[in-house]
């Protein structure tokens, strides 16, 4: 890189998402680092990351599908409410219909320690995990997806407007990341195509 005059973009800037001081209640860490699923529908991992545009923060609230890695509800916003998290929950809800046994992981920020958030968990018969305090590894795939979009993406990028951050995020994770862009923990292929063979696999 450096004979050809590369260097890397990937610069970070720290910005804190969640805050684990509050007064709900937090849940047992239920996958003790096991990033493994054996089938869609049984592991869906949270997290919220930030954009910085010219008029201020963008936040992204994601929900992943460990099985595939598919990223099944985000939501963006100016402000990091449970709002955010809770629009991102209902869209993965409406695209992926929760299964008897689904576990939800996630940090013990208070977006998804809220009793609003709780409840459409409970609505759906989704049973809690969260990490452990402080210990980012405890929810490695979903933070990987956010450095992943970062450094492809966004890092590339000099966003005028958060609508500008919106539409290039969403290309990228419709028509790109969850359809093509290939996965070395999945059999290096997309999402969509490890879920269409698996479907095929279980038809067979």
């Amino acid at each position: 890189m450096k004979e050809n005059g590369l260097h890397s973009k990937t610069v970070k800037k720290y910005k804190a998402t969640t805050n684990s001081k509050h007064s709900h209640p937090v849940y047992p860490n239920l996958l003790n680092q096991n990033f493994q699923a054996d089938k869609p529908g049984k592991v869906w991992v949270s997290d919220i990351t930030y954009i910085w545009t010219k008029e201020g923060w963008l936040y992204l609230a994601t929900v992943m599908d460990l099985f595939s890695r598919r990223i099944i509800g985000w939501a963006m916003s100016h402000r990091m409410t449970k709002e955010l998290t809770l629009t991102a929950l209902r869209r993965a809800i409406n695209q992926q219909t929760p299964q008897e046994g689904l576990i939800h992981h996630s940090d013990r920020g208070s977006q998804y320690a809220a009793k609003e958030y709780q409840a459409l968990i409970r609505k759906h018969h989704i049973i809690t995990s969260m990490s452990r305090k402080g210990n980012c590894y405890d929810n490695a795939c979903i933070e990987s997806f956010h450095s992943v979009i970062k450094k492809e993406l966004i890092f590339h990028e000099d966003y005028q407007s958060r609508e500008e951050a919106k539409r290039s995020i969403f290309s990228y994770i419709m028509t790109f990341y969850n359809s093509k862009r290939i996965h070395s923990t999945i059999g290096y292929i997309s999402p969509i195509a490890y879920e269409k063979m698996y479907l095929r696999k279980i038809a067979s």
